[in-house]
C-alpha cells in the first residue's frame, strides 16, 4: 500500500515564504523608528512588502478563478472546497478586522496622547530652563572675564605675559590668551601643556569682533565638548584683546543637547502628526493584508490537499456508479480520510468480487435457463409456469401448438383472461384454472374439449411450487395432446376386431351362401309353386345378406390392413378437377376457389380419390334437396412447415356437437344403411399421408371438413 504526503519542498517553500514575510514586516516596523539604522530603508521595505502583497493577491485571485472554473464544470470536490475556503476566510477576516479596527483606534489615541497641552508646556519649560541655565553660566563667565581684562588694562605686554599664568590658575578656565588686534599672540596659558598655540579665533569670529567690539558664544571643543569662548578688549582703544575658554560640564552639555533634541523632535512629530497616523495605519493595514492574503493562499493549498482524498472518493464513487468496480484510490494519509479511502478500496474489491461471482452465477443461471428452454422447446408436451397470483410467466412452443393461442396472448395473463379471448378453449382453460386454485399437491386430470381442429383430449398434470417458508410461489402445468394416441389405440383395437371378424365371420359366410344356393337348386323343382317362390325369396335374402356381410368384412379388412399406397407427385388441383368431372350429371353444384394454379403434393392418387369420393358421397347423402359443395385450397403454415389446406363445405343437415367428438371413429354413422367406416378410412388415409383432418366447427351452413396435407411446391397465385 502506497502512501503519499505533501512534498517536503512545497511545505518548506511555504515556511520560507512566511519567514520572509515576517522578517520584512519586522524590518519595516523597526524602520519607523528614527533611531533605527533601517530608517533609510523604510521606503524600500514598504515597496518590497507592497510587491509581496500584490504577489499574494495574484496567487489568491488565480486560485479563486481556478475554483470558480471547477464550480462551473461541477468538478468533484469543488463545492466542498468553496465552502471550506469561504468559512476559513470568514473566520480569519472577522477577528482580523476587529483587531485591526481596535489597533487603529488605539494607535490614533496613543499618538494623540503624545501631543496634549501638558507635554507641550513641559517641553517649552524644559527648553527655557536649559537656555536659562546656559545663559546664566555665560553671564557669570563674561563677568569673570571682564574682571581679568580690567586687571591687565594699562599693563605692558611683558607684564601681561608674566601675570597671565596666575590669572588662569585663579579663573578655572581651560585657556587664557592675549593677542593684538592684528592677531599676534602676546601671552597664553592652558591646562594642556602640549598646546603650544592657543585656539585663535577664525575669520568669522574676527568679523563679529570688529563689529561688536566683543565676542562670547558656545563653541565645540576638541573632544566633542562644549566650551564658552569670551573675547573682550583689554584697552579702550582695542589694540589688545583677551580670550578666555571656559569648560562646560559634560552632564550639563548632555542634558542641554538632549532637551534641545527632544524639543526639536517633538516639534517635528507635532508637524507630522497626521502623517504619522497615516503611516502607522498604512503599515498596520499592510501587515493585516499580508497576513490575510498569505493565510488565504495557504488555506487554498491546505484545503485542496485536504479535499483531494474527497475528490478522489467522489470520482471513485462515480466510477463505481458507472459500473467500474476495479477503481482503486491512492491513500494520501493515515488519518480518518485515509481510513475512509482504504475502506472505499476494500469496498470496491468486495463489490468487484461479488459482481464477478454474481456474473458467474448469472451466466450459470442463463446457461441453465437456456438449457431448460431448449429442453422445453423440444418437448412435445406443453409446459406453462404461473406465479403466485396464477399469472402466466412462461410457456413453451408445444403449448402454443396444442392450444393454438398466439405467443403474445400468454405472458402476464391468467387462464381466465385467455378463456375470455378464446371462447373455443374456455372449457379447458377454466378447468385448469380451477385445478390450479384448489390443488395443494400434485394433480392429474384428463380433459376432453372441442378445439378448433375438432375433438381434442389433453392429459394435464399440475404441480404447485412453494418457497422454503411454505408460501406458494407459483405452479407448473404440463399437458399432452393424447388425442392422436387415443385414436391410434382405438384404431389398433378396431384393426384387431377387423382381423378377427375377417377370420371368424368371412370363412363361414361362403358355405352359408353355397348351401343356400344348393337348397334352391335341389328343392326348387320338388316343391309346389307357392313354396318355390318362398324358397327363392329366402335364398335370395340369405345370399344378399351374406354379400353384405362380405363387403362389411372386406371394409374391416381394408381398415385394418396397412396401406400399400404408391406415392407420387401429383397436382392436387388437377386431381380434384378430374374427380369433379365424374359428377357432372349427378345434380351436385360445385364451386371451387384455389389460391394458386398448382399445388404439388406427394401422395397416392388412388387413396386421395377415395378420400374425396367418400366426402362428396357423404355430402350428397346428407342433403335432402339440391346439393351444393364448396371446395377451397389455401396455403397454411404449421410448425414452420407449409401445408395445402383443402376445405370441403356442403349445405346438408350438418353435424351435432355429440357427433363431432366421435365422427371419425369406426361404426359411428347417422345413416340407416351406413357402416360407419367411411370417415374413419378417410382419416386413416389422410394421417398416413402426414396430414390432419378435422371438422370446421365455425361453419354453420352444413358440414365442413378441413384437410391439411404436406405440400411439395406451391405454384403461382391466381
Amino acid at each position: 500500500m502506497a502512501y503519499s504526503k505533501i512534498k517536503l519542498p512545497a511545505s518548506a517553500s511555504i515556511l520560507i515564504l512566511f519567514g520572509f514575510i515576517l522578517l520584512s514586516l519586522q524590518l519595516m516596523s523597526s524602520s519607523t523608528q528614527e533611531s533605527s539604522e533601517l530608517s533609510e530603508m523604510h521606503s524600500w521595505l514598504l515597496v518590497i512588502n507592497t510587491l509581496g502583497s500584490i504577489t499574494l493577491l495574484i496567487l489568491v485571485v488565480v486560485n479563486a478563478y481556478s475554483l470558480v472554473r471547477e464550480l462551473k464544470k461541477k468538478e468533484a470536490g469543488s463545492r466542498l472546497t468553496t465552502r471550506m475556503v469561504s468559512l476559513f476566510v470568514l473566520l480569519a477576516l472577522a477577528p482580523a478586522a476587529i483587531v485591526f479596527y481596535f489597533s487603529v483606534q488605539f494607535l490614533h489615541q496613543g499618538i494623540d496622547s503624545w501631543f496634549n497641552v501638558e507635554i507641550d508646556r513641559a517641553m517649552d519649560d524644559a527648553l527655557e530652563l536649559s537656555q536659562s541655565s546656559l545663559a546664566q553660566r555665560m553671564n557669570w563667565h563674561i563677568k569673570q572675564t571682564r574682571q581679568i581684562a580690567a586687571q591687565l588694562e594699562d599693563k605692558s605686554d611683558t607684564l601681561i605675559a608674566l601675570e597671565i599664568g596666575s590669572l588662569w590658575a585663579d579663573s578655572g578656565a581651560l585657556e587664557i590668551a592675549a593677542f593684538s588686534s592684528q592677531g599676534r599672540i602676546l601671552a597664553s596659558s592652558s591646562t594642556n601643556p602640549s598646546d603650544i598655540l592657543p585656539h585663535l579665533p577664525d575669520e568669522q569670529i574676527w568679523l563679529q569682533l570688529r563689529q561688536n567690539k566683543e565676542y562670547f558664544a558656545f563653541d565645540p571643543g576638541d573632544n566633542d565638548e562644549m566650551l564658552v569662548r569670551i573675547i573682550l578688549p583689554i584697552d579702550r582703544d582695542q589694540r589688545r584683546f583677551l580670550q578666555v575658554l571656559y569648560p562646560i560640564p559634560v552632564r550639563v552639555t548632555d542634558l542641554a543637547d538632549s532637551i534641545e533634541f527632544a524639543f526639536i523632535r517633538y516639534q517635528e512629530m507635532t508637524f507630522l502628526r497626521d502623517s504619522l497616523k497615516t503611516s502607522f495605519s498604512l503599515i498596520l493595514l499592510l501587515v493585516l493584508l499580508l497576513s490575510l492574503l498569505a493565510a488565504i493562499w495557504v488555506a487554498f493549498i491546505s484545503i485542496r490537499n485536504i479535499v483531494a482524498p474527497v475528490k478522489e472518493l467522489v470520482k471513485g464513487t462515480q466510477a463505481v456508479a458507472d459500473g467500474d468496480y476495479q477503481q482503486q484510490l491512492p491513500v494520501m494519509s493515515q488519518d480518518d480520510l485515509g481510513f475512509l479511502v482504504e475502506s472505499f478500496n476494500q469496498m470496491t474489491k468486495r463489490i468487484a468480487r461479488s459482481r464477478d461471482e454474481t456474473r458467474a452465477a448469472g451466466l450459470e443461471v442463463e446457461n441453465q435457463r437456456a438449457y431448460l428452454e431448449t429442453i422445453l422447446a423440444n418437448l412435445t408436451a406443453g409446459v406453462i409456469s404461473f406465479d403466485a397470483s396464477f399469472h402466466i410467466r412462461t410457456a413453451n412452443q408445444a403449448a402454443y401448438r396444442i392450444l393454438h393461442i398466439p405467443v403474445s396472448h400468454f405472458v402476464s395473463q391468467t387462464l381466465s383472461n385467455l378463456a375470455g379471448k378464446h371462447s373455443e378453449l374456455a372449457e379447458v382453460l377454466e378447468a385448469i384454472q380451477q385445478l390450479l386454485e384448489k390443488a395443494d399437491d400434485i394433480w392429474e386430470q384428463r380433459i376432453v374439449f372441442l378445439g378448433p381442429n375438432g375433438r381434442q383430449e389433453l392429459l394435464c398434470r399440475g404441480t404447485p411450487l412453494f418457497l422454503q417458508d411454505g408460501s406458494r410461489m407459483g405452479a407448473v402445468v404440463v399437458f399432452d395432446d393424447v388425442t392422436d394416441l387415443i385414436q391410434a389405440q382405438k384404431n389398433a383395437a378396431w384393426g384387431e376386431v377387423a382381423r378377427r371378424l375377417a377370420h371368424e365371420i368371412k370363412n363361414p359366410l361362403t358355405p352359408i351362401q353355397l348351401s343356400a344356393e344348393r337348397l334352391q337348386h335341389k328343392l326348387s323343382k320338388e316343391l309346389p309353386e307357392n313354396s318355390q317362390d318362398f324358397l327363392q325369396r329366402g335364398t335370395r335374402t340369405i345370399v344378399q345378406q351374406v354379400e353384405a356381410m362380405k363387403r362389411m368384412v372386406d371394409d374391416f379388412s381394408e381398415y385394418a390392413r396397412p396401406s400399400k399406397k404408391q406415392v407420387e407427385k401429383i397436382n392436387l388441383i388437377d386431381l380434384i378437377q378430374e374427380i369433379l368431372a365424374l359428377y357432372l350429371h349427378s345434380g351436385i353444384l360445385f364451386t371451387t376457389s384455389f389460391s394458386s394454379r398448382g399445388v404439388i403434393v406427394e401422395a397416392d392418387p388412388v387413396s386421395i380419390r377415395q378420400v374425396l369420393h367418400n366426402l362428396i358421397k357423404n355430402a350428397q347423402e346428407a342433403t335432402a334437396g339440391p346439393c351444393r359443395i364448396d371446395i377451397k385450397i389455401n396455403k397454411a403454415v404449421r410448425n414452420n412447415a407449409e401445408y395445402a389446406e383443402l376445405c370441403i363445405y356442403d349445405n346438408g343437415s350438418g353435424l351435432h356437437a355429440d357427433q363431432i367428438e366421435t365422427i371419425f371413429e369406426p361404426y359411428v354413422t347417422s345413416k340407416a344403411k351406413g357402416t360407419g367406416l367411411g370417415l374413419a378410412i378417410v382419416k386413416k388415409i389422410v394421417e398416413e399421408h402426414g396430414g390432419v383432418i378435422w371438422v370446421d366447427t365455425s361453419y354453420n351452413g352444413g358440414a365442413g371438413f378441413v384437410i391439411q396435407l404436406p405440400v411439395f411446391e406451391f405454384g403461382n397465385s391466381e
